[in-house]
């Protein structure tokens, strides 16, 4: 028998029971469709998270108080006999590789002003704190470089903060309480969005000498340090471990930089989007279950079928490739179907849903596509394996 004449039997055994195909096929397509749509959720939200990270520039490296062992949130102030002060942070800002040193506390308080009042968050931070993390000023300007350990008492609004108080009012000059304490305005941030859930314009900034007074705290929570773009990570790394310990006495800090923050943020959406294609799959091999069922059923309905191919010469291998080759086909034509479906129904979610976070995730589509090929040919080698061995003479009486 040719190649020719077991293609046209095995498409014209597919298409000769149209709704049995149909269904058969169904429970592939769905699979995919599942794996299509559940990965592109995941990949999108794994790029939108990565680029809620990187958008405050990717030369940032974190120094918290406190020994950690490993990367991640250190032990805060009580894992260290030394904390961290403002006058670390100008000694950092002096390291010939660093542009910009931000010192960082952080709170909430109430604000008080023009007869409203909005508890909010607060961050007392250094005055390069624009420029470190990439904020614009819509109106005014930023934190002064004052005496850093005894600043003016000045503040700057957050977009959202700004319209919750003033309105259309313009704010600057005028009076606010923070916490009881009183702050002239004296700018206001253009619209920075949100990341990861935290409204970045619905806060306030001061200096960060007047937030370790207003949250009573003796330790900066953070100093935000931003490099110079061609200057070697890890040689800044170092440089900034000698000075803490010199002036500290010991490594008494926890030193994490972006790239590492985003390697384990990225390893655990890596790990988000396995989980979600993997539920797909369990689709998939549903699928798989009803090919096998289909099949088997077949084999029992053609009995004769099969009988009459082995008496006019057509060999075992031949009636296995013919029962192979149409579970192959069902599945493919399920795993095409569901591609399409899923790329369509997630085109139509991005344009329906600009806010939701889709991107298609192609590698995992390519193996869905490949998964369904061997699951239709693992469903199919038990009932063509039946098929061929079944006894021709057998066969032809079984009618």
């Amino acid at each position: 028998m040719k190649s020719r004449d077991l293609f046209l039997m095995t498409f014209k055994s597919v298409t000769s029971q149209r709704q049995r195909s149909l269904l058969t096929s169904l429970g592939i397509a769905v699979g995919i469709t599942a794996v299509v749509l559940l990965t592109a959720i995941g990949e999108g939200i794994h790029q939108f998270v990565l680029s809620e990270f990187t958008q405050f520039g990717t030369h940032i490296i974190g120094i918290n108080p406190g020994k950690s062992e490993t990367h991640g949130a250190s032990m805060g102030i009580f894992g260290t006999t030394r904390p961290l002060t403002l006058e670390d942070a100008q000694a950092l800002e002096r390291l010939p590789e660093i542009t910009a040193a931000v010192p960082v506390v952080q709170g909430n308080a109430e604000v008080k002003g023009n007869n409203r009042s909005r508890r909010t968050f607060v961050n007392a931070v250094g005055p390069d704190m624009d420029e470190a993390f990439q904020f614009q000023i819509a109106s005014g300007r930023f934190l002064p470089r004052d005496d850093l350990n005894a600043p003016r008492a000045f503040a700057v609004l957050g977009s959202k903060l700004k319209e919750e108080l003033f309105g259309s009012l313009n704010p600057l000059g005028e009076r606010v309480r923070i916490g009881g304490e009183r702050y002239r305005v004296i700018g206001v941030m253009a619209p920075k969005g949100q990341m990861l859930g935290f409204d970045l314009d619905d806060a306030i900034y001061i200096p960060a000498a007047r937030g370790l007074s207003l949250f009573n705290r003796d330790s900066l929570i953070e100093i935000d340090v931003l490099y110079r773009p061609t200057a070697n990570e890890d040689e800044v790394v170092a440089s900034i471990r000698r000075l803490i310990e010199a002036r500290h006495g010991r490594d008494d800090v926890t030193i994490t930089t972006q790239q590492q923050m985003l390697e384990i943020l990225g390893s655990i959406l890596n790990v988000l989007t396995v989980a979600v294609g993997a539920l797909g799959g369990i689709s998939l091999l549903v699928g798989g279950i009803g090919i096998l069922t289909i099949m088997t059923i077949a084999v029992s309905e053609r009995t004769t079928e099969i009988g009459l191919l082995r008496a006019v010469g057509a060999t075992r291998q031949q009636v296995l490739t013919v029962f192979l080759g149409e579970a192959i086909m069902l599945s493919t034509i399920g795993g095409l179907a569901g591609l399409g479906l899923g790329l369509g129904i997630a085109g139509l979610l991005k344009l329906g849903l600009p806010a939701l976070p889709i991107e298609t995730a192609w590698p995992f589509v390519g193996f869905s596509l490949a998964l369904s090929f061997v699951i239709g040919l693992s469903a199919g080698a038990l009932p063509a394996q039946r098929a061929a061995r079944l006894d021709p003479i057998e066969a032809l009486r079984a009618e």
